[in-house]
């Protein structure tokens, strides 16, 4: 049976993002091991989280000790990654 050309469309839509795909690179432009690029995207997610709770504000005492807390945890967090 003979494919109709949505499908046709679909699949070489599919393979063209699998030719664009490059390697994640570092810095210095080495390819990363799934430990460093896991490594990157973890130091990134808690710094976007530090960012968050820095822009966050409030009056109540409770809630800013918290924060503070949550902060403190992921500023030790993001040093141990180096």
């Amino acid at each position: 049976m003979a494919r109709g050309w949505e499908s046709k469309s679909v699949e070489d839509q599919v393979e063209q993002q699998t030719q664009n795909r490059h390697p994640v690179a570092g810095s210095d432009g080495r390819r990363l091991d799934a430990e460093e690029a896991a490594r990157i995207r973890q130091r990134q997610v808690l710094q976007l989280e530090r960012e968050r709770i820095l822009d966050e504000r409030t009056s109540s005492p409770i809630r800013r000790a918290a924060l503070q807390a949550a902060l403190d945890t992921i500023e030790k967090q993001i040093a141990q990654l180096g």
